[in-house]
């Protein structure tokens, strides 16, 4: 297996103690193999990182691939009016082809900006397209098709039938899980309680169980949502999953901004998991999420950019800005630090996947998945006796990432993305957007 070594590089591994140290780090097919002096006598391959940071690749807690292809086609909009009279007719109108651009198109996105492992949720039909826009882009996911068996105002083509959203997820989950040598996994999406019925959320949560895989869902995003949740259920969101069982350590939560003390409580002793994205908040108006105290409760939140649509980029860099930014005004200056909000977007993502032990770090044994930021530049100085978190939370921007590896391989070199062809995705991506409004008509 042919080796790689990153030659001196300024190394933040956001290990336990978040050690920065100087020096090599050795791959050794798609793992870690050393951290050290002077490794680069047992490689194969070696990239001279001197004056440049190696990072571990940043870890999306939540994404929409399937809605890259509709940025800036559902601005200004409160989420409910959002889904009904913009995203879920766009959905509706996808087709295999710009269910693959839209993906495509996002994948590009999230590895030039130094993203290497996301969990995404697709829409109802051609996820396929999606997984394969994932194998060759090279990225590692945990992705599902969406699930909606109920609502109201939704197009006829996203209204399913219980027991086929049911088995066209488990003929998903038995091909595709575990795909890519490991770098594929299938996660079960019910869309939110207000699309799903009891009984298709209960067999979710025997069938991820019997298959050992996540559940990944919205909960308590706007007021409106819960309201409708409450309508219908007799009790609010999180209460109302817990009720059906479906609140267990497998079960991931985006958004969860309007929580109250129960559903605090029920998240923290049942192991369930929350992604946070504030610019899709913002940006919809549904709110700021807790962090803060959902993080002294020992909850795990990582962090997520949603969709395209609902914040018009896939950037950590901008979430991780965001996530301090909003609670300091809330809670004072010196809250959600930078070395608190670096360790969300890396080891913190990390541990809401469950994949803690793989990646996340960088440490010997851990999958090699790694950013490489050259931060040798007028908005990222002075270097001189300059804190590293704070140059790479508060200054660092996406354009700073030179090299990305995911699973051994090298996926951008240089700032240009080597697994996806960009001329290529976009026409491609306008070419299907074109198809797509025409369906619409």
């Amino acid at each position: 297996m042919a080796k790689t070594v990153f030659r001196n590089a300024t190394i933040m591994t956001m290990n336990d103690n978040n050690d920065v140290i100087f020096g090599d780090v050795l791959v050794d097919g798609n793992r870690i193999a050393g951290i050290g002096p002077d490794l680069g006598a047992e490689a194969d391959r070696v990239i001279e990182a001197r004056g440049k940071v190696l990072l571990p690749g940043f870890v999306q807690t939540h994404i929409h691939l399937c809605q890259t292809l509709f940025r800036g086609r559902a601005d200004d909009l409160a989420l409910i009016d959002w889904l009904r009279k913009r995203i879920w007719p766009l959905e509706a109108a996808h087709s295999e082809e710009s269910v693959y651009y839209s993906a495509l198109l996002g994948l590009g996105e999230l590895i030039r900006s130094g993203t290497t492992t996301i969990l995404d949720m697709e829409t109802v039909h051609h996820t396929e397209s999606a997984f394969h826009a994932i194998r060759e882009s090279g990225i590692r996911a945990i992705s599902g098709k969406v699930m909606m068996d109920h609502g109201t105002e939704v197009p006829l083509p996203l209204q399913e039938d219980t027991d086929r959203s049911l088995r066209e997820s488990v003929d998903l989950l038995e091909k595709w899980n575990g795909a890519a040598n490991g770098r594929i996994q299938y996660a079960f999406c019910p869309r939110f309680v207000v699309s799903c019925t009891e009984r298709l959320l209960t067999e979710v949560r025997d069938l991820s169980a019997q298959y050992g895989v996540r559940v990944h869902t919205h909960a308590s995003e706007n007021r409106e949502e819960i309201a409708l949740v409450e309508a219908e259920r007799g009790m609010r969101n999180v209460v109302y999953l817990d009720h059906i069982g479906l609140a267990r350590p497998n079960l991931i939560l985006a958004h969860s901004i309007w929580l109250d003390e129960e559903e605090k409580r029920i998240i923290r002793e049942r192991g369930v998991k929350v992604t946070h994205c504030p610019g899709s908040n913002l940006k919809l108006a549904s709110g700021i999420a807790e962090v803060p105290d959902l993080m002294e409760r020992g909850i795990p939140v990582g962090l997520g950019a949603d969709g395209a649509p609902c914040n018009n980029n896939l950037d950590m860099f901008q979430e991780m800005r965001l996530t301090a930014f909003i609670q300091k005004v809330r809670h004072g200056p010196t809250v959600m630090d930078a070395r608190t909000v670096l360790r969300m977007a890396t080891m913190g993502g990390a541990e809401v996947l469950g994949l803690a032990n793989e990646i996340g770090s960088i440490e010997p044994g851990k999958l090699a998945d790694l950013q490489l930021l050259d931060l040798e530049d007028f908005h990222t100085f002075p270097s001189y006796d300059a804190d590293l978190f704070s140059r790479v939370v508060y200054a660092a921007t996406r354009g700073d990432v030179d090299t990305v590896m995911i699973d051994g391989e090298i996926v951008m070199s240089g700032k240009r993305v080597i697994t996806i062809d960009r001329e290529e995705t976009l026409k491609g991506a306008d070419r299907s957007l074109k198809a797509l409004l025409a369906r619409i008509g």
